[in-house]
């Protein structure tokens, strides 16, 4: 399989949206779509055409072009198959296990709900690439809009059992609050005291912190350490289960 090429570009206010490219068959995806003239701007720049859609989850930021650009390229869209009535103009429903191909490469794809019910990612597990919408996001995960932390906390230990050199594509440009708010559970950290610096000194210059590997996230996110015993002695929840930790985690993090 020739390299896949990621081509990153910001949309709306703090979205990133991502067209994958198989140089082989000259294939073109484009994971969520959140604004139509950005996209359209970034497959001039590549001088790529557009030819699937993977959707991450129903919310219209990442949805909201789908319609239009399937009109305008009749590129096919894939998403969750139970998430049909609400993903606009959905072709190719996946569950859990199926693999969606792009040329040579293959994502497979893994049910992640927590952030939504009908949330999914999309991993290519040979380019160690995946994508994960807004179930994980660098030193943060997605807000429980319709899912509980019970399955919040599985859909990340699904993404925490991935390779460790795993390039985590998230969706939106988050990082510096969620450094923020992770210095205030876990202010002791060495890895994260040293990443918050390094997350500043991108932002000042205007660079993205996405994507983030996941070896990274697995030393700083809070998200991911609901089950290292200093972080649960520092939310006083010692004793508890991990997903009680998490719960007690995503709860500060909504209110702070």
């Amino acid at each position: 399989m020739a390299d896949l090429v990621v081509h990153q570009f910001p949309c709306l206010q703090d979205n990133y949206a991502f067209l994958v490219h198989d140089p082989e068959s000259r294939l073109t995806a484009l994971v969520d779509t959140p604004e139509v003239e950005a996209i359209e701007r970034a497959l001039a720049s590549r001088g790529w055409r557009l030819t699937h859609i993977f959707n991450t989850h129903h919310h219209f930021d990442h949805t909201g072009g789908n319609l239009l650009l399937k009109e305008r390229y009749g590129c096919t869209i894939v998403g969750f198959e139970d998430d049909r009535h609400r993903l606009p103009g959905l072709d190719v429903g996946v569950r859990e296990g199926d693999v969606v191909e792009l040329g040579n490469a293959r994502f497979e794809v893994f049910e992640t709900p927590g952030h939504t019910l009908g949330h999914i990612a999309y991993f290519c597990r040979e380019a160690l690439v995946a994508f994960v919408g807004d179930t994980l996001f660098a030193l943060g995960c997605g807000r429980l809009f319709e899912g509980s932390p019970h399955q919040m906390w599985q859909s990340l230990q699904k993404i925490s059992a991935w390779p460790n050199e795993t390039r985590i594509y998230c969706a939106h440009e988050y990082t510096e609050a969620n450094a923020a708010f992770a210095l205030t559970v876990e202010a002791d950290n060495p890895d994260l005291q040293a990443r918050v610096t390094d997350i500043k000194a991108l932002r000042a210059q205007g660079r993205p912190t996405v994507p983030t590997l996941l070896e990274l996230e697995k030393r700083t996110n809070p998200f991911l350490r609901a089950e290292v015993s200093s972080l649960q002695q520092a939310v006083n929840r010692v004793g508890s289960s991990p997903v009680e930790v998490f719960a007690e985690i995503r709860k500060r993090k909504d209110n702070f």
